[in-house]
């Protein structure tokens, strides 16, 4: 399990994981909505944790050996909604146990950020989660599915000098900025990066300047 060290500070946001802070993201979620998550076709786990006592979160290496487009990159737990799955919440607890060997329980789930397309179009669901210690928990990754498992400390993420971003231009003339988080085991980028940059509004208000813009789209002439 890597992740990268670093003192502590104003910035390690240590009470995000308590009672109160857990009541106020379950409330702030549960009003917004959480926008067609219903008809979401994929949802991944966003897996909050504590590592050595501090606030983290789990990210994975997806395996070289996944076929598409994904194969390779940084990303939460989670894929396609199954017939079977329930909800978005069923589908990333499924997924994760398949991905991790981890059975998180439903009642460790605070709720839904908003739905996210992804670079092909597909909706995706982020659903957080408070997996409780590192330590106590025994992860075993597919091998078929994830490379590696690290961690990064809300400490690191809070840092300027671990924030970049990346400016987009299309054909059209459309530009937009999107997030990347720097200076961890591996870079974290394209929609795992947004999905950190609503986590860390949600859990330390204030305390991140969003990086992501997309201006409005001109209406056809």
């Amino acid at each position: 399990m890597a992740g990268p060290g670093g003192a502590g500070g104003a910035e390690d946001a240590g009470d995000v994981l308590s009672g109160g802070s857990e009541r106020r993201c379950r409330a702030r979620l549960a009003a917004g909505g959480a926008g067609g998550a219903a008809a979401a076709a994929a949802a991944v786990l966003v897996p909050l944790c504590s590592v050595r006592g501090r606030p983290a979160l789990l990210f994975t290496l997806r395996s070289r050996r996944l076929a598409g487009p994904h194969s390779g990159d940084v990303s939460f737990p989670g894929g396609r909604r199954d017939p079977a799955d329930g909800d978005a919440v069923a589908t990333a607890l499924r997924e994760t146990r398949e991905e991790l060997g981890v059975a998180v329980a439903a009642t460790s789930v605070w709720g839904q950020l908003r739905t996210l397309p992804d670079r092909q179009g597909m909706t995706v669901a982020p659903v957080v989660a408070n997996l409780g210690p590192l330590e106590a928990l025994t992860l075993t990754p597919n091998p078929d599915e994830v490379e590696e498992v690290f961690t990064l400390p809300l400490a690191h993420l809070l840092r300027e000098e671990n924030q970049g971003y990346t400016h987009f231009r299309t054909a059209s003339g459309y530009g937009y900025t999107l997030p990347v988080f720097l200076n961890g085991p591996h870079k974290v980028w394209g929609l795992t990066a947004i999905v950190t940059e609503l986590t860390l509004e949600l859990l330390v208000p204030g305390h991140y300047r969003r990086k992501t813009h997309v201006p409005p789209r001109k209406a056809p002439a």
